[in-house]
């Protein structure tokens, strides 16, 4: 590339030459920190065109808007950062014209900005196919936070049923904001799969599956032909390429983006055939060594055009770089790796995941009932080329920064689960090389990390983000730095701190050794006599308040305790939901879930939980634990509800605990010809007897009849199935945001035997679970795993299983329907109100809609200002 003469060199104005970005998504936002990180805001005057009325902020978690997280949550501008480095930002005026010749840039406002750099970051722009009715009044695209917004307002005023034109990431995620707006969802997609450029044949059965179980419709292999309307011009339905028309009143278009270089075009750049301008190895321009183009925008240097956040940081950096005289820095293409959560599914991709490379095998393992699918790329040699995993992705963070390099273990032990024969290897940290990539958003290696912990003394995982980066773009690789951190502290004799908060020392399955041994009674006895010394006296913090109220609940019969949760001082432990026994929900009001052992429950129950739902207008929903769920409650209308629960033979289902949820069952051989046991007597013994039973996380069971699972056991934290002889029972199991197939513990066991098993294992995951650890995550983690809690809960290795079923017991003799106990005490009473001053005022704010012949929170719009930028200069 020519060097510029003396001339072309000069500052555009004055002696401060001025950079011009033009747009400040989440790459703009990177290349002004790469600007200040090399000293050039304090040498430029830096000048930013915004379109958007709001600074950058995090696109890649735009959907958490419908879960709550608020607009300066999602913000990604610090305004001490922009004031600090003198950054002239400019909301809501987009630059509308660039000319090159006289190196000065237009804003729609009439601002012309002169330049001796220019930067064009102007991201990506939705594609709408042309089919007739796009236009139409209830069609729109799914890209900012005005989008969303527009979204929300049209579904609550207008919307039954939704569709999504797009299968890919963004397609998901809008069909899952169109669940969460309680729409019924449609997701169109034209190729034969979902997400087909991540994810395979067989990883797009396993998330179609998953997603269908959700109660989306997916219609894959069609395209949409056209959007109907009705006479006053709004969307009515949809017309498909296979014959099939859909009736909906709300059509989300994410059929992919395009680069927005028109900008570019006007001016003269280079774009390629496809679009995107045309950049270099160091982001510039072809045509103009004065003007870069990164991220969504560009074309880069090879050939490829890319729509993940991860490359336009490695190009905002690779900008930076060229502008501050740095040649050596050069973009030549990215890792295209992509961790996701779906619709609550775990979706990733990495490498070669389609396996394009010649001579290369797949390793294939596949559980299309669990949802989960995972296939690792190898080469001859056994090197990891790339891999797919969908509905459990936990190992993602060391695979991908595996790829490339022959694994220390079989790739069949990578993909098989925990307690299959030869699967469940678990790769630590110090089998990744140095040079492996950690985080691909921001380019971190482990070597980088490792320094961070040696050359910088970081000593925490925040300490090592601010140092490196690392785990500050999407967040995938957090899990990973966490373990490498802990890793290299150890490895240099530094000791870690494995307290259970910054109260106490202990873990948490060490303060339950305290409690128990000490017969402590007490939180205020427990943190001033065991705390750390500089919180003994205090009140103690969110971790180990509510951990340690769960303690003293599960070994309130052993140790002597007050045995209900609202007594004396456990009432101020609680987490929000136990304080009122109820599950708090979005809109300020609760939900309220009877316990239905083995989900058996006879016509004038039923009808007792009709009356109620109908005479307290609450929202009524059968639930996949085999019981129903009703929502809408006040406060202050609990305990009315519960009395009459109460009074109908019901008691409490403790769905707002961690504690047991319910036993699912079959109907078993009393019902069905294939049954081999009485599964419903058999769930209905289990969940009386371990009815309240509070834990370190939630617990969930089911029992089958019949080798056949209909009651799904094996996703269970314990779960038993039927056999001729017996029952055999499995554990660790999960089917939620984290699927694993439960593993058996044991097998033919008589009535009595189950029990004690049972009794034992939970007991002890109780013992040594770690706070908030499901059965299953505790079972991966435990030294040991399977092998060792069967020695102990089996063969009782350590000679313990006396006192596990003596704590078992006791809980069982001793346990008390919670809603029962309030209804008896006055003082329990008291605290059901929604304004403490004014205890018959019930809180206006909760209110609803209907909504299906039945009510759904009536929740106000997002407000999201706009905030003008202080200390934003004009010139």
């Amino acid at each position: 590339m020519p060097t510029p003469t003396t001339d072309s060199a000069a500052p555009a104005h004055g002696a401060v030459p001025t950079i011009v970005l033009v747009g400040h998504g989440m790459v703009g936002q990177r290349f002004l920190e790469a600007l200040a990180e090399r000293g050039l805001t304090a040498t430029h005057r830096v000048v930013v065109l915004c379109e958007e009325p709001r600074p950058a902020y995090d696109r890649v978690h735009l959907t958490s808007y419908f879960s709550g997280t608020s607009p300066d949550e999602l913000s990604m501008t610090n305004l001490e950062f922009i004031e600090k480095h003198n950054i002239e930002l400019h909301l809501g005026d987009p630059a509308e014209s660039i000319d090159r010749e006289a190196r000065t840039v237009t804003a729609r406002s009439g601002l012309t900005v002169p330049y001796d750099t220019l930067v064009l970051a102007t991201g990506s722009y939705p594609f709408v196919p042309p089919v007739p009715g796009k236009d139409a009044d209830g069609c729109f695209v799914y890209r900012t936070i005005e989008d969303l917004l527009a979204i929300e307002e049209w579904a609550k005023a207008r919307a039954v049923t939704g569709a999504v034109v797009g299968g890919g990431l963004l397609g998901l995620e809008a069909a899952g904001a169109l669940k969460g707006l309680g729409l019924d969802a449609h997701i169109v997609e034209f190729a034969p799969r979902l997400m087909p450029v991540q994810v395979d044949d067989g990883g797009g059965a396993a998330l179609l599956r998953t997603i269908e179980q959700m109660g989306l419709t997916v219609h894959t292999g069609a395209g949409t032909q056209e959007v109907l309307t009705g006479e006053d011009g709004a969307v009515t339905g949809m017309k498909l390429s296979n014959g099939t028309e859909l009736a909906v009143d709300l059509v989300i278009f994410s059929a992919g983006v395009r680069p927005r270089d028109q900008l570019a075009r006007d001016c003269g750049l280079d774009v390629g055939e496809r679009g995107g301008i045309a950049v270099d190895e160091r982001c510039r321009t072809l045509s103009d060594e004065r003007v870069f183009a990164i991220g969504e925008c560009a074309l880069a240097a090879d050939g490829r055009v890319y729509g993940l956040v991860a490359p336009g940081y490695e190009m905002a950096q690779t900008a930076a770089a060229a502008i501050a005289s740095d040649e050596a820095a050069t973009f030549t293409g990215a890792d295209l790796s992509t961790k996701l959560k779906l619709l609550g599914v775990d979706v990733a991709s990495f490498g070669d995941a389609h396996g394009t490379a010649d001579g290369c095998l797949d390793v294939v393992y596949s559980d299309s009932r669990a949802g989960l699918y995972k296939k690792l790329v190898v080469g001859r040699d056994g090197t990891l080329l790339g891999g797919i995993l969908v509905g459990d992705a936990e190992a993602y963070g060391t695979l991908r920064a595996l790829t490339g390099s022959v694994p220390p273990v079989s790739p069949e032990s990578l993909v098989l689960p925990a307690g299959a024969t030869g699967g469940g290897a678990q790769l630590g940290p110090s089998a990744l090389p140095d040079e492996a990539i950690i985080c691909s958003c921001h380019n971190v290696t482990k070597g980088a990390i490792r320094g961070a912990v040696t050359d910088h003394q970081c000593v925490t995982v925040p300490e090592v983000k601010k140092c490196t980066k690392a785990g500050t773009g999407c967040g995938s690789c957090v899990k990973v730095l966490g373990q490498l951190v802990e890793a290299e502290l150890e490895a240099s004799g530094i000791e870690v701190d494995k307290g259970l908060c910054g109260c106490f020392s202990q873990t948490r399955e060490e303060l339950y050794e305290i409690v128990l041994a000490l017969r402590v009674t007490s939180y205020r006895e427990l943190l001033d006599r065991h705390g750390r010394e500089e919180a003994r006296g205090g009140d103690g913090c969110e971790i180990c308040k509510p951990s340690v109220a769960n303690m003293l609940a599960t070994l309130a019969p052993a140790i002597g305790a007050d045995a209900h949760v609202l007594d004396g001082e456990q009432s101020a432990l609680q987490d929000t939901n136990d304080h009122f026994l109820a599950n708090l929900q979005k809109n300020g009001s609760y939900s309220v879930v009877p316990r239905i052992p083995g989900g058996e429950i006879a016509p004038e129950k039923l009808i007792v939980i009709g009356e109620i739902a109908r005479d307290f207008g609450l929202y009524t929903k059968i639930t996949g634990g085999q019981r129903i769920d009703m929502f809408g409650a006040r406060v202050e209308q609990l305990p009315r509800i519960w009395a009459r629960l109460v009074d109908a033979g019901f008691e409490s289902g403790h769905a707002y605990g961690k504690s047991l949820r319910t036993v699912k069952s079959c109907v078993g051989q009393t019902w069905c010809r294939y049954g081999v046991q009485d599964s419903v007597r058999m769930a209905i013994d289990l969940e009386l007897r371990y009815r309240g039973l509070r834990s370190p996380h939630k617990l969930k069971s089911a029992v089958s009849g019949c080798a056949r699972e209909c009651a799904e056991a094996q996703s269970k934290d314990f779960g038993v199935i039927a056999t001729a002889n017996g029952w055999n029972l499995y554990v660790g199991g999960n089917g939620g945001a984290t699927p694993r197939h439960a593993d058996l513990l044991a097998q033919d066991l008589s009535d009595a035997e189950l029990v004690r098993l049972i009794d034992r294992f939970l007991m002890f995951y109780i013992r040594t679970a770690d706070r908030l650890e499901r059965t299953s995550v505790w079972l991966d983690r435990i030294p040991g795993g399977l092998d060792h809690v069967r020695d102990v809960v089996v063969h009782d290795s350590l000679g313990i299983c006396d006192e596990l079923e003596r704590l078992m017991a006791a809980h069982v003799a001793h346990y008390r329907d919670e809603w029962a106990a309030v209804l008896a005490d006055p003082e329990k009473l008291d605290r059901f109100v929604s304004f403490v001053n004014a205890p018959e005022t019930p809180d206006p704010t909760v209110a609803f809609v209907p909504e299906r012949g039945q009510i759904k929170p009536d929740l106000p719009l997002l407000q999201i200002g706009t905030r003008q930028m202080e200390g934003t200069a004009t010139r």
